[in-house]
């Protein structure tokens, strides 16, 4: 019986090394910022997760009827807020750094411009 090796290019090869070496991003784990976002990013496959008092949340796919229908009206209703309301800006299903232990990524978020003018 012969082993046979495959050639790989060396940049591949450590990259997968570097991969292989970055734990998972399991539902459950107490983890800072940092190494959230380096687990994270190390795993293109998982669409959402959030860290919230450092506690890592991977909510589990959602439905049209229960949450994408009305996600769509919320969206709706605060994109015409924000057209009528200057120095607001919304987002959707954007990550949300709040500090060191709390990183969601809500479905909406409204907020108020650093350069609108207060009254």
């Amino acid at each position: 019986m012969t082993l046979q090796t495959l050639d790989l290019p060396k940049q591949s090869t450590r990259q997968t090394m570097r991969r292989a070496a970055i734990p998972p991003l399991v539902p459950g784990d107490y983890l800072t910022r940092p190494e959230f976002e380096r687990r994270y990013l190390a795993q293109p496959a998982i669409k959402k997760a959030e860290l919230i008092e450092g506690i890592v949340y991977m909510p589990s796919p959602v439905r049209a009827n229960t949450h994408g229908d009305p996600h769509f009206v919320v969206i709706g209703w605060l994109a015409q807020y924000q057209a009528a309301t200057p120095g607001v800006r919304g987002s959707d299903n954007a990550t949300l750094r709040l500090d060191l232990r709390n990183e969601p990524q809500p479905d909406v978020i409204l907020r108020r411009s650093l350069y609108c003018n207060r009254a």
